[in-house]
């Protein structure tokens, strides 16, 4: 391989080349995916919009090991993920992927602390070096006065900022949030893509979330527009600045 090729593998977090996915219910089969290639780098901070039934949702489960193509090729910091089993799957998740979901996913009998302190556990990191990265994560996302408080002592902003503190515990390559303000009011929206935008530009982090609220994908830096299955638009726009 060229050092130049080298190179730009390096740079691309995934890369989706001719996907698509069909889902069969009896004889019935739906096309979700009709020949989706596309690809994007390390740092990005890019939205997957779209009308309901697009595709956008099926794309990101794809890219998240979640699911697998029904042909083509879905790959993942230069690894074909497309034929893994499960097993092989949960692992390029665990060391690679960070996910942020719209219902929050946190387990209710943990405390904050000990949502975002779950993904380190599972990766047998050392108490001190996980105490350190979770008081960490929690300050980033102001949330070090509520390390002790459980789910359901915390707003629904404050959850979803557990959430993204969990995502970015395992210092994962990627990003990947399904609809990460659609159970949240304008002003606990707002904050969460601030602190989102913030962290991808203090760490590096690509985020890639799937979203139809304009006010979301106005932060975006790159938009990504599906529909009926295929790439309508791919669209670059300028770094957000977040100001005071």
């Amino acid at each position: 391989m060229a050092v130049s090729e080298f190179k730009e593998n390096i740079m691309e977090v995934t890369k989706i080349e001719h996907v698509t996915r069909v889902f069969k219910t009896g004889k019935v089969e739906t096309s979700a995916l009709s020949g989706v290639s596309l690809s994007i780098e390390s740092g990005e901070f890019t939205a997957l919009v779209g009308p309901s039934g697009s595709g956008k949702t099926t794309l990101l489960q794809l890219i998240g090991c979640l699911d697998q193509p029904t042909s083509g090729h879905v790959y993942i910091m230069g690894k074909d993920v497309s034929k893994l089993n499960r097993n092989q799957r949960a692992d390029v998740r665990r060391e690679t992927i960070g996910f942020i979901f719209q219902f929050f996913a946190l387990i209710p009998t943990l405390t904050a602390y000990e949502n975002v302190e779950m993904p380190l556990l599972l990766s047998g990191e050392n108490a001190n070096k996980r105490r350190e990265r979770v008081t960490e994560l929690l300050e980033s996302v102001d949330l070090g006065d509520r390390a002790h408080h459980k789910p359901d002592q915390l707003s629904g902003g404050e959850q979803q900022r557990v959430a993204i503190a969990r995502a970015l515990a395992s210092h994962p390559a990627l990003i990947l949030a399904d609809e990460p303000t659609a159970n949240l009011d304008t002003p606990n929206g707002k904050l969460i893509m601030e602190t989102m935008t913030r962290l991808n530009q203090e760490t590096g982090t690509t985020f890639v979330f799937a979203t139809h609220d304009p006010r979301v994908i106005s932060y975006a830096r790159r938009v990504i527009t599906l529909r009926d299955g295929l790439v309508d638009a791919n669209s670059h726009g300028e770094k957000i600045d977040l100001g005071d």
